[in-house]
């Protein structure tokens, strides 16, 4: 393996943790990433594409700008070139990106502030979509679901997937911390509220799930070719 090849890998890992907030997926295994060119001195071209023309700018610009955190934290990174193509309101994006400019700069007089309460937002969702993930793992009524602890759990990717979203979160992930909890409050959720949050957790996995399938179906309609990482041999 050369070097450049090495350094392609880490790039990609690099944008593995990065993800579209809506889906809580990463931009690789969605195949929004087209092309990812690195140089033997640290130069780094990232494309970046979405399903249509038309997708919210403001989702658009937290993965921009997320990929762009994400690659240039590497150390042998020189530079980092990352640009959303084949979008309407790309110009402000990559502008505003690459001027570490935040979104409501580079979309003065349209935009109402910054995108934290909007990230905020898909990570309770993705609290709720993992919680329901978990709990269709265990054969347990709601009464029983009530009393089980993260520590309960068997060992699982959906746990772990879980649990980092509550972190991010700021929600415990220590193995005393119930497993249902009001992701907006971090408050136990016990007794009659356990159907109602139970419902409204599976109603969440299910939009996340659907609109994944919708935006993959759409963005193989729009382009013909895998994005770099979807396969092991790019």
């Amino acid at each position: 393996m050369t070097t450049q090849v090495a350094e392609r890998s880490r790039v990609l890992a690099a944008l593995d943790t990065v993800r579209d907030p809506e889906l809580d997926e990463p931009i690789t295994t969605l195949g929004f990433v087209a092309s990812c060119v690195t140089s033997a001195a640290g130069d780094v071209q990232v494309r970046l594409r979405l399903p249509t023309y038309f997708c919210a700018p403001n989702f658009a610009y937290l993965m921009v700008a997320d990929a762009y955190d994400a690659v240039s934290a590497l150390p042998e990174v020189r530079t980092a070139d990352i640009v959303l193509e084949d979008h309407f309101a790309a110009d402000a994006i990559n502008a505003g990106v690459a001027a570490r400019a935040g979104f409501a700069v580079s979309f003065a007089g349209e935009a109402l502030g910054e995108l934290d309460d909007l990230r905020r937002t898909f990570l309770i969702k993705a609290v709720l979509a993992g919680t329901d993930q978990v709990v269709r793992m265990l054969d347990l009524d709601h009464e029983g679901l009530a009393g089980v602890k993260l520590g309960d759990l068997p060992p699982s990717a959906e746990r772990d997937r879980l649990c980092r979203r509550r972190a991010e979160l700021g929600l415990p992930t220590d193995d005393a911390a119930p497993l249902l909890l009001d992701p907006d409050t971090g408050a136990p959720i016990s007794g009659a509220a356990v159907p109602r949050h139970l419902g409204r957790a599976r109603l969440t996995r299910v939009g996340i799930e659907a609109n994944t399938g919708i935006c993959r179906g759409m963005l193989r309609h729009r382009y013909d070719s895998a994005g770099a990482g979807e396969e092991d041999d790019q």
